[in-house]
């Protein structure tokens, strides 16, 4: 059997090198380490039997034809954009990945009976402008042209960059699919989480991608001397804050259908050693698998934090900053990767992914799937992130099978 592992992972570590940051990985969207990037991908994806091109939007296309040109293609990728001190496997593996695979398919001189796209997306991580998604929303057709008069902290439209970029912002609703011109997207992602490795699982199905909602919640009681005011007479901001974050917590804890709950900030005013916090700010970020749990808990979590400022006397505001529903993957899409998997000798696990991908811009667009890869830790956004040769020559033989046997009959979501 051939093994991809090892060229892979060559891959992944020369890819690393486009860079803005000697000695990091920094590559935002758009600038001259993203194109010099994405001419290696072209490169790349030509050497494996692929047409490379740049779309209007700045997403690097492949495309393998089928067994008659300009049939329907199977869509298959992930971002090359990353985060500041990123690690090299986030986005950049699920392209490189798919690159491999019809690299093989190539070399063997096989054709099916739909194409093969394989896409490289930029502004996944939504550092340099304050939008997300902008390459997958616009194959997707569901880009939002204000973006593009988004600037980045230097004050460069995201207009002007693209164009500069090499792609046209005039012209980005012809990077969309029209009806009949794809079948499925499918995205090989490293999991970012622990729950695989905890298994002893190289892979995982995924189920959705779970939906947000996030608040800024804000805080006012008294101000006072820390050693005059007696504890049953205080009206501490900050102490409620403690309670509000372990009643969040509790209300995630308690579920069992995957849904978490996170306090990632927190802040007192005055912020003296001997002054009780008068006022008291924190985030709250909640997220579910499915809507109906994700608003469920929402709720009950705002009805526990009014509870708790009644009792202790302070004033409670509580703003919704973020909301966003769950994207689930296809039933068809994943069966059709569980039975790849278990081809493969590995034991099925289907679990949700806890943070955003660009295969969440397809969703009740195209049939789409997500198969996880193991990473170490469940480290990532970090220059520790860490998968095996073996993790990942599995991934692009567990792609190769799914190609091999897509049904491009599938239903719709």
């Amino acid at each position: 059997m051939t093994t991809f592992g090892a060229d892979l992972m060559a891959r992944l570590d020369a890819f690393a090198g486009f860079t803005e940051e000697p000695g990091l990985l920094t590559r935002l969207f758009l600038t001259p380490q993203h194109r010099a990037a994405a001419d290696w991908l072209m490169e790349l994806m030509g050497k494996a039997g692929m047409n490379a091109r740049l779309d209007p939007a700045g997403t690097v296309v492949g495309r393998y034809e089928g067994t008659v040109p300009g049939a329907p293609a199977l869509l298959i990728g992930s971002h090359i954009d990353t985060v500041r001190n990123a690690g090299r496997y986030d986005g950049n593996l699920g392209v490189l990945a798919a690159v491999a695979a019809v690299a093989e398919l190539d070399r063997r001189g096989e054709r099916l009976p739909f194409a093969i796209e394989v896409l490289g997306f930029g502004d996944e991580e939504g550092v340099r402008f304050p939008v997300t998604l902008t390459g997958s929303r616009a194959v997707a057709g569901r880009f939002d042209r204000a973006a593009l008069e988004t600037r980045d902290r230097d004050g460069v439209r995201m207009a002007d960059a693209l164009r500069a970029f090499g792609g046209d912002p005039e012209a980005i609703a012809a990077a969309a699919r029209k009806s009949g011109e794809a079948l499925a997207f499918l995205e090989v992602h490293i999991e970012q989480g622990p729950v695989l490795e905890a298994e002893g699982l190289p892979v995982g199905i995924v189920t959705a991608i779970n939906g947000a909602t996030r608040f800024a919640v804000r805080l006012r009681g008294m101000a006072g001397h820390a050693g005059t005011v007696p504890m049953a007479l205080r009206r501490d901001a900050l102490a409620a804050a403690a309670e509000m974050t372990l009643a969040a917590e509790r209300v995630a804890a308690s579920s069992d259908a995957g849904l978490v709950a996170t306090v990632g900030r927190i802040e007192a005013k005055p912020g003296a050693v001997n002054v009780i916090p008068g006022e008291a700010a924190f985030t709250l970020d909640v997220r579910a698998p499915e809507d109906s749990v994700r608003r469920d808990a929402c709720a009950a979590i705002v009805a526990d934090f009014e509870a708790i400022a009644a009792r202790r006397g302070v004033e409670l505001a509580v703003e919704t900053t973020h909301d966003a529903a769950a994207a689930p993957c296809s039933p068809g899409i994943r069966r059709q990767i569980e039975a790849a998997v278990i081809r493969a000798g590995v034991r099925p696990l289907s679990l949700p992914s806890g943070a955003g991908h660009d295969a969440m811009a397809f969703a009740g667009v195209l049939p789409m799937g997500m198969l996880f890869v193991r990473c170490k830790g469940g480290i990532s956004h970090n220059p520790a992130e860490s998968i095996t040769v073996e993790d990942a020559d599995l991934s692009v033989q567990i792609l190769l099978d799914i190609i091999r046997h897509f049904e491009h009959e599938t239903p719709t979501p």
